[in-house]
């Protein structure tokens, strides 16, 4: 009895862990099904209705939780404003000058997109796939798996993605700290997408005729530099303000300096688009917008809860520490991201328990790596994950069955997992 009685914290954190799963599965939505696991968790934990309220309030008037849903505000306003108002395309047409090799033409347009975090953003490159293939002996499925795996390259080293920020802020690191960590997963997503998807046993690519006529061909630095400065500006600007801030004024939290990154190239956007303002208000009503800044919310909430209700410190006393903390950073987030196919859903979900069990252990020195650990697996999950809306997208347009492609992508997926096992066993 006593043995069941040590283990009711690890059942419980799996109850809640379910009940999210089951709210995602079931299409509630990623925001409504953490915030449904953080009721659970409460009421499991016995927490009264006043902590609740207290918690929640807390976590909705912090400085982090504001910060982050104005950055990703921003992000998607950006990422709006560059689709909508065709300067993605031309950023795209700019750059088609330099292309050469006809394995570079097909993987440079999903990579180029990838640096635009917009849901479902591998629709708007897969047209790219079709033009660049264009007498190329490459066949259907092999443009679905080409512009899934690359469109998703940048996404562990890429200080735009909501999902490294809100990592990078429930750790308490800037982004680009973050990143130092995390950018070997790009590296290993390259490596992988070209020995599975690019190297000439697997594609032969006999008919090596051009994608692009020669008018097509003209090299123009200025107009790639014009039509790509707000790109330019959101990345250098945001690690140049993260730096001057960090200097000069220390008490400052390091997410101002994104937000004036942002807003700058929002500018840039909107300045080079005359006319575009009616797009950011269309932006702020749409109904991803909204769901996107409160699956924020709901995730600080859930963290918020989660410390206050006592299970963390539970379960690492309970499991000594790091047998807890294996199945938080490896089975948690890959399961999580394999079922939702979102970066946000497994990060909401899991990094906070990993957080909080890595300092209930005493093991703060060591957070970096098992952070690192929930990102790849995580990560690898949702590339794995056939309710990607990337991967569903891709495979419709091109009329390719799901199953098929789906088999071509799990094996890298679970790869880079193991990958980023071994990276974990690097950093301790």
């Amino acid at each position: 009895m006593d043995f069941i009685h040590n283990l009711l914290p690890l059942f419980k954190i799996l109850f809640v862990f379910i009940c999210m799963l089951a709210g995602i599965r079931l299409r509630l939505g990623v925001g409504p099904s953490i915030l449904a696991g953080g009721g659970v968790l409460a009421v499991l934990t016995s927490m009264k209705m006043g902590e609740v309220l207290e918690v929640s309030g807390a976590a909705l008037t912090d400085d982090k939780t504001i910060f982050l849903a104005l950055i990703v505000a921003l992000i998607m306003i950006l990422s709006g404003l560059l689709e909508k108002t065709g300067q993605a395309g031309r950023i795209m047409d700019s750059l088609t000058g330099y292309l050469r090799s006809p394995r570079l033409r097909l993987v440079f347009f999903p990579a180029l997109i990838g640096l635009l975090p917009m849901p479902g953003g591998a629709i708007f490159s897969a047209p790219m796939i079709q033009e660049a293939a264009n007498g190329l002996d490459v066949s259907g499925r092999d443009k679905v798996v080409i512009n899934y795996w690359f469109r998703h390259l940048w996404e562990l080293a890429w200080p735009l993605y909501p999902g490294m920020i809100l990592a990078a802020s429930l750790c308490g690191m800037s982004v680009f700290e973050y990143i130092g960590y995390t950018f070997p997963g790009s590296l290993a997503c390259i490596v992988l997408g070209c020995f599975f998807y690019l190297r000439p046993s697997v594609l032969p690519m006999k008919n090596n005729g051009s994608a692009f006529n020669d008018s097509a061909n003209v090299r123009d630095f200025g107009k790639v530099l014009k039509e790509g400065l707000p790109l330019i500006v959101a990345i250098v600007g945001a690690f140049l303000f993260e730096t001057l801030l960090s200097f000069f004024f220390p008490g400052i939290p390091f997410e101002l300096g994104i937000v004036l990154a942002l807003l700058a190239a929002v500018l840039c956007s909107l300045t080079a688009n005359h006319g575009s303002m009616p797009i950011i208000r269309a932006l702020l009503l749409e109904k991803r917008f909204l769901n996107m800044i409160f699956m924020i919310i709901c995730v600080f909430v859930f963290k918020d809860i989660l410390g206050a209700c006592g299970v963390v410190d539970e379960l690492a006393r309970l499991a000594g520490g790091e047998t807890a903390l294996i199945a938080a950073a490896v089975f948690v987030p890959f399961l999580v991201g394999f079922i939702a196919g979102i970066t946000l859903a497994f990060v909401g979900a899991a990094m906070p328990l990993v957080v909080g069990l890595v300092q209930a252990a005493g093991l703060q020195h060591q957070l970096p790596a098992w952070a690192v650990l929930c990102m790849f697996c995580g990560f690898a999950g949702i590339m794995a994950s056939p309710l990607h809306i990337c991967f569903l997208l891709t495979c419709e347009y091109f009329k390719v069955d799901m199953v098929e492609a789906w088999k071509k992508v799990v094996i890298p997926s679970l790869m880079l997992m193991l990958l980023g096992v071994a990276y974990f066993f690097v950093l301790l």
